[in-house]
């Protein structure tokens, strides 16, 4: 891992039409901070969720009533989805990853804050990483609102959180050239960056709304 700090955003490109960057590659303070922000806001939400699973465990041995501050009414019921076969799928609790996973994404944001720059390698690899992030998400979705039937408020932040992160570190790696894609798509997403962000979040709202919809409108 390359990591030498140095003033500039990029590296030198390959040709003057907009080509691959050539050499290790820092970030602008803007897109640093949304790392740094959303990976918070993922600890932040997997820490809640992990501590309130731990509580309710501790409360089935004992014998115990224990319902999550976040399960307000039938519909936003963190305690369902806690509880559901969907929220160990790796064997252990699902925000015991979150942990992990959204602490790198901050330790990421705070070396570029530092001016840290990282290969071509490294920015492709932390890309995957957050697609698989989304799919996952995505996945976890459509399990709460189709299966399980309840929606976590934590689980809902720490996806949109992914989301966000996962789109802006793409968009980078489309104007750095480190992923394919005509000048045209480039200039596109560099004008409009909030386009595609504000879209995916739209339609996970609007699937929420309609999902339950004699519920809020009742």
């Amino acid at each position: 891992m390359t990591t030498t700090t140095a003033p500039r955003d990029e590296a030198t490109r390959t040709d003057d039409g907009g080509g691959p960057v050539r050499g290790p590659v820092g970030a602008g303070r803007a897109y640093a901070l949304l790392l740094v922000i959303t990976g918070l806001a993922g600890v932040l939400a997997s820490w809640v969720i992990t501590v309130d699973k731990f509580k309710l465990l501790e409360s089935k041995i004992s014998g115990e009533a224990f319902i999550p501050a976040c399960s307000l009414n039938p519909v936003v019921s963190c305690g369902d989805v806690m509880e559901s076969a969907q929220a160990e799928v790796f064997g252990f609790p699902n925000p015991v990853l979150g942990l992990v996973t959204y602490g790198m994404i901050v330790a990421v944001g705070m070396g570029l804050l530092a001016g840290a720059r990282f290969p071509r390698w490294y920015w492709l690899t932390m890309n995957a990483g957050m697609l698989f992030g989304v799919g996952f998400c995505t996945w976890l979705m459509y399990q709460s609102l189709y299966n399980i039937g309840a929606l976590c408020l934590w689980c809902n932040l720490a996806w949109v959180a992914t989301l966000l992160m996962f789109w802006y570190t793409t968009f980078r790696n489309l104007h750095n050239g480190f992923l394919p894609a005509p000048a045209w798509l480039r200039e596109g997403v560099r004008e409009f960056h909030w386009v595609v962000p504000a879209v995916h979040v739209g339609v996970i709202g609007m699937l929420i709304l309609t999902r339950w919809w004699d519920f809020w409108t009742k």
